[in-house]
């Protein structure tokens, strides 16, 4: 009995996804997890009571400025390996590495801030939040310039263009998240400290 193999016009190509890319959004989907039980936690816990009132270090203004920048010279790091424009390549990875430190520095001035104002880890559990929240995402931060540094290394391998974007895109789309989560985090500060 013959069988016949008949080339199915149409038919459904099964939806794939780069094995690392699928672990990054996993991990992102797990800190979003984290973040979100956090900022629950903070919300249940204010409305207890014998939580300590203090305005926000002005370097947070800054630093979230600093991480959008970051975001925009990702994008146009990103864009330029689309188009094989290896210096403008170069020269965004540079700056959002850069960019990227110059946040976590301003992160530490902000904790330099938080004790001048005598806002602790221990002690009042609004500090407390505040720390796990910035010390948390900072956590993360070093772990995107680490990503970052791998990428501008790659860039100046001419590993990364248009051809092999893979790295590039995983590298963005974590750079992103981070800025979007610290967004979240100042936002969210702002409105319920």
């Amino acid at each position: 009995m013959e069988e016949r193999l008949e080339y199915i016009e149409g038919a459904e190509q099964p939806i794939s996804m780069h094995p690392k890319k699928f672990a990054l959004w996993l991990f992102i989907v797990s800190t979003v997890m984290v973040f979100a039980a956090l900022t629950s936690a903070y919300i249940v816990r204010q409305a207890e009571g014998n939580w300590l009132e203090f305005n926000l270090p002005s370097v947070f203004y800054w630093t979230s400025a600093i991480i959008v920048l970051s975001s925009g010279t990702m994008h146009w790091a990103y864009t330029a390996a689309q188009r094989d424009d290896m210096k403008i390549l170069k020269l965004g990875m540079v700056l959002t590495s850069i960019l990227g430190v110059a946040f976590l520095v301003g992160q530490w001035y902000s904790w330099v801030a938080l004790v001048d104002r005598d806002v602790y880890f221990v002690g009042n559990p609004a500090g407390s939040f505040l720390y796990v929240f910035t010390g948390l995402h900072a956590l993360h931060l070093i772990s995107g310039v680490i990503f970052l540094i791998i990428v501008l290394i790659s860039s100046f391998k001419y590993k990364i263009h248009s051809k092999s974007m893979t790295r590039m895109e995983m590298c963005a789309t974590y750079w992103h998240f981070l800025g979007g989560l610290w967004i979240y985090l100042f936002m969210f500060l702002l409105l319920n400290h």
